[in-house]
């Protein structure tokens, strides 16, 4: 893991997903779709990620 930052994407509705999922969204501060969003590189970040991979897409910015 850098000390970077991550591009975080979401590339898939939350319709119809799980309220989970919606929340993880939001938390990363998403809201849109095809929105992006910089966090930093935190395992935190990273486990969030992890959860709803299957809406977002991640780039590692430098």
């Amino acid at each position: 893991m850098s000390n970077g930052k991550l591009k975080i994407t979401q590339v898939r509705s939350i319709i119809g997903r799980p309220e989970k999922h919606r929340r993880i969204i939001q938390a990363l501060g998403l809201r849109h779709n095809q929105t992006s969003v910089i966090k930093d590189d935190t395992p935190i970040i990273r486990g969030m990620v992890f959860k709803v991979r299957h809406l977002v897409n991640v780039e590692e910015v430098k």
